[in-house]
């Protein structure tokens, strides 16, 4: 029988305000108090997994290692029971004291010069403990060490400034929390709270977590497990928990890794994109652990924003995490973790994409629209992503696309650029005069059909070493034959001079300059960017945002003086010159209409109808 009688202790006055930090200002979610609470029993329970191999000395050495959660609803109590090492009464000071123990007026002296009170310092006091204050009006802890020469004892708090502790004969091996609720948090002495607070954060615990006898987390992590070992019909279950799915997944990707991070995560790609079918943008889908407890569900941070389509794990026991666990301490490492994901999840499409192209390609058709959104915003990995990215062009079957690598391979020897043109579809592509010069050249241009594309290849700028150019900018150098010839049959060069000049006069602002065509073969005239960048792709774009805006007058025109049109103006100008003026605004809304460019549609049928009556009255 012991001796001992009940201790009353009195916090020091800074830790009275460290306690007020802590119930008050840390938490965001008063659920996260089961959560912390859970977690400190597992961890009690994996020490005692531990001992019980190196120490046959021990206290209930053949009681199992679960967790047990009751609950009395008009009491207004909760009561959690682990079967772990349990604590002795040193150990219960020690440990749910660790405010004061580790030094509270240095921390306090810390706290008041930084302006991070809920992210730095407090991380570093292991107070989880303390959550349970956020919903209790009094927590009594009843604990018996796994030690034979331990006899159990319980503390008391109101969490105000005082604890007690006293000897409890009796007791098991463990730890016993009995929370009275405050009357703002009744409702958790509930059983579907309970049930839902343990699904969502603590499913994945590696202990029996039973609730009224059932047992609550029922799903295993199967990201910790050895992926030989794990059938698929366990992936596809998994895959619908935490994905929230009824199908199976399209692709999934298992992996381990030590260095530099140790990380384990399961990754699966869903088979449907809920975001092009129009069902708003997507969250995150995949949710961050440490040691399978859940740190943040629906990370927006571990996984880059273009990959929201991922559902899945990702757990890291490097993670340094502040009490409340719902803010990473080190930046950086969260970053680190990104990359390394984030790479070896590029590697293992680029190797899906060799091993199956056919699969990779209803992936790519699907989830490629999150693709070019990376290839735009994510410059750490555009490289990788570039390698995946797929387009139609002039040398591939229709409806069947290529990767910019099997377009490298096919270039000529002596062509050193990537050439790219947009348009709504193929049909229209290969109707319009851009293609003109590439045809008689034989030389392939990718098609990009996505009005995206312009705007990928504009970021992406190169790829393998090879500039990737669009086929509307005016400084084209395309490669020709040796047996190229001149056009026998063009205007001379004076004539060509003074009729240019003339069509800038008459096309005035429209257009900033008007210039014969090295590239045009059956097409009258071109409407090319002089600058290089803005494409006719991202101008429509522009427009589109903006009705009122009138069409730049920043491009050039170029005509094709080998074509009858063209030609024809030289003599037309001379006899009816404001007809002949006519058919050059009409000649320049054509070749804006081809470029897929925004003309004012009155002003040019009412020129049309000049044009057709003038034609009829010959």
């Amino acid at each position: 029988m012991s001796t001992e009688k009940l201790e009353t202790l009195e916090f020091q006055s800074e830790t009275k305000k460290l306690l007020d930090i802590v119930i008050h200002s840390l938490y965001t979610e008063k659920d996260i108090f089961l959560r912390e609470l859970i977690s400190n029993a597992a961890d009690a329970l994996e020490k005692m997994r531990h001992q019980s191999l190196s120490d046959e000395e021990v206290f209930d050495k053949d009681v199992s290692l679960d967790i047990n959660i009751s609950f009395d609803e008009k009491e207004h109590t909760i009561t959690i029971t682990d079967t772990g090492v349990g604590m002795s009464k040193e150990e219960l000071i020690a440990n749910l004291g660790t405010i004061a123990h580790s030094g509270s007026k240095t921390f306090l002296t810390e706290l008041n010069q930084t302006e991070q009170k809920d992210v730095n310092l407090i991380g570093q006091f292991g107070v989880g403990f303390y959550a349970a204050f956020m919903v209790a009006k009094q927590v009594r802890v009843q604990s018996r060490s796994y030690r034979l020469d331990d006899e159990g004892h319980e503390w008391i708090s109101d969490g105000t400034g005082t604890y007690s502790i006293a000897p409890n004969p009796g007791l098991h091996r463990g730890t016993k929390l009995i929370i009275e609720l405050n009357d703002n948090s009744k409702e958790y002495a509930n059983e579907e709270s309970i049930k839902r607070i343990i699904k969502q954060y603590s499913s994945f615990v590696p202990f029996p977590i039973k609730v009224a006898g059932e047992k609550i987390n029922t799903v295993q992590a199967l990201w910790t497990r050895n992926k030989n070992e794990i059938k698929d019909e366990e992936y596809t279950d998994f895959y619908k928990f935490v994905g929230n799915a009824f199908d199976e997944p399209q692709y999934k990707l298992h992996f381990a890794a030590d260095a530099p991070l140790s990380i384990k995560s399961l990754l699966f790609v869903p088979k449907e994109n809920f975001e092009r079918m129009g069902f708003g943008r997507m969250d995150p889908g995949v949710n961050l652990y440490c040691q399978k407890i859940l740190i943040e569900q629906h990370s927006e941070k571990i996984l880059p924003d273009w990959l929201r389509f991922l559902k899945g794990v990702i757990d890291s026991e490097d993670l340094p995490l502040n009490i409340s666990r719902q803010a990473l301490q080190d930046n950086a490492l969260v970053i680190k973790i990104n990359q390394v994901v984030t790479k070896k999840f590029l590697k293992y499409l680029h190797e899906e994409a060799k091993t199956d192209p056919e699969k990779y390609m209803q992936f790519y058709e699907t989830f490629g629209m999150f693709l070019k959104e990376g290839a735009t915003s994510d410059y750490t990995h555009r490289e990788a992503i570039a390698k995946l990215l797929r387009f139609e062009s002039s040398k591939s079957e229709p409806g069947k696309k290529i990767s910019l690598s099997e377009y490298v391979e096919r270039m000529k020897e002596e062509q050193k650029e990537i050439y790219y043109i947009n348009g709504p579809n193929r049909k229209t592509i290969e109707s319009g005069p851009y293609l003109d010069t590439f045809k008689a050249q034989d030389i392939e241009i990718i098609y990009t059909m996505d009005p995206i594309d312009d705007f990928v290849f504009s970021h992406l700028a190169e790829f393998d070493s090879k500039k990737l150019v669009s086929a509307d900018r005016a400084d084209l150098d395309i490669p020709k034959d040796k047996e190229s010839e001149e056009k026998k049959d063009a205007l001379e060069q004076p004539i060509v001079q003074t009729l240019t000049k003339w069509m800038k006069e008459v096309l005035g602002d429209r257009v900033k300059e008007v210039s014969e065509s090295k590239r045009l073969v059956g097409s009258p005239a071109i409407i090319v960017n002089p600058d290089g960048f803005m494409t006719s792709t991202m101008e429509r774009i522009m427009q589109a945002q903006s009705q009122d805006m009138p069409t730049p007058g920043g491009k050039n025109l170029e005509i094709n003086t080998s074509h009858p049109l063209i030609k024809g103006l030289v003599d037309m100008r001379l006899k009816d010159e404001d007809f002949a003026k006519n058919v050059v605004q009409q000649v320049l809304d054509n070749a804006l209409i081809q470029a897929g460019l925004i003309v004012d549609p009155r002003e040019m049928v009412e020129r049309n109808y000049k044009i057709l009556e003038k034609a009829v009255n010959k």
